[in-house]
């Protein structure tokens, strides 16, 4: 199991990919916490975790709070003793176009997709190079990379959490900890639901596969990067697509 005796935590973990995240670690050997806004549906994924024999704690966490990110960090050192990866998947989205979007909706992607990204590696940071060891893995986007229709606050965020990748990585790097992202296209989760089916077809087209990918697709990626097999990895950005932008 690539990740035995690890102990990650997984922000955003209540369903899509990363609650998917947080199986594959469990499986792969990890203690995982996951942290999610919803409350019962994190716990649900921590017990499917504990069902696969791992060490699982579901957290009611919104990344925004800079105190509860704390707490949480607090309470994950004082029972696991240190954190090993921590996957910043926690992001919302808040469509319109620029003439159309509200200061609310711009702020709140911002709050929580960018933001939340830095509250979180900021809490976990000093435990990983007292360490001298560390994974931080980033969720961008496809979107991060070349932007899309409608989405000004979105494409900002994961532009953003691209530079926290690059300047983590040359800040951390000689410290142990290696910090990458992730940027994946059109992905079937929950995110998705309230797409037409017209749409959601448009997509499909748009990938050479000819599919959405799977949340277990994009939780292989992570659990890679979260292993020492990717010991040499760092400040890379990931783009997990399809093909959808060749």
């Amino acid at each position: 199991m690539r990740l035995e005796g690890k102990v990650a935590i997984i922000t955003g973990a209540g369903q899509g990919i990363g609650a998917a995240t947080a199986l594959k670690f469990a499986n792969e050997g990890a203690a995982v916490v996951t942290g999610d806004v919803n409350a019962v549906a994190v716990k649900s994924v921590a017990g499917a975790c504990r069902e696969a024999g791992a060490a699982a704690v579901g957290v009611e966490l919104d990344v925004t709070d800079r105190h509860a990110v704390d707490r949480m960090v607090e309470a994950v050192l004082e029972r696991f003793g240190r954190i090993d990866v921590l996957v910043n998947n926690a992001g919302i989205t808040r469509d319109a176009r620029l003439q159309k979007m509200t200061i609310d909706q711009f702020d709140e992607v911002i709050d929580v997709n960018l933001r939340g990204v830095f509250h979180a590696s900021q809490a976990v940071v000093d435990c990983m190079i007292r360490q001298q060891a560390g994974v931080i893995l980033n969720a961008s986007s496809v979107v991060g990379l070349y932007g899309n229709y409608g989405q000004t606050n979105y494409a900002a965020a994961k532009f953003g959490v691209i530079g926290f990748t690059k300047t983590w990585s040359r800040e951390l790097g000689p410290k142990g900890i290696r910090v990458n992202a992730v940027a994946p296209g059109f992905v079937e989760t929950p995110i998705l639901s309230t797409v037409p089916d017209d749409v959601l077809d448009r997509m499909r087209s748009q990938v050479p596969l000819r599919r959405l990918g799977k949340p277990e697709e994009i939780a292989n990626i992570y659990a890679f990067l979260a292993s020492d097999e990717a010991s040499y990895i760092n400040g890379a950005v990931i783009e997990a697509s399809g093909g959808m932008t060749l």
